[in-house]
């Protein structure tokens, strides 16, 4: 069985958490920008003089595709790569993978990985 562990993290962590997911085996990640809020919510900025509210953070996404007993060694390297002690850390959630396919040879399931 596989499971997709995704992370939302600050965008200056991600070379630490790289470099993290490299130390435990990790061959391939797929690295996204994203935006939200959570309890850190979001914050002003001024330009121009005019004060404006920021509701959206930018962070980033990292998604892992590994066997279902690597999954947890995968979560821990980014959540202690990732931690700054500080709000808006991000969040680690992991999924079932049903089917994974590599479209390049056709290998299914673990060898696709």
């Amino acid at each position: 069985m596989l499971h997709l562990v995704t992370a939302v993290i600050k965008p200056h962590k991600l070379d630490d958490v790289k470099e993290a997911l490299k130390g435990v085996g990790v061959q391939g990640l797929t690295v996204s920008e994203v935006k939200g809020f959570g309890r850190q919510g979001g914050h002003t900025e001024t330009y121009r003089g005019a004060e404006y509210t920021i509701d959206f953070v930018p962070k980033v996404k990292v998604e892992v595709v590994v066997g279902t007993d690597e999954a947890e060694k995968v979560a821990a390297a980014i959540s202690t790569a990732a931690q700054t002690g500080k709000i808006g850390d991000g969040k680690i959630w992991m999924t079932a993978v049903d089917r994974l396919t590599r479209i390049r040879t056709g290998e299914m399931g673990a060898d696709a990985v």
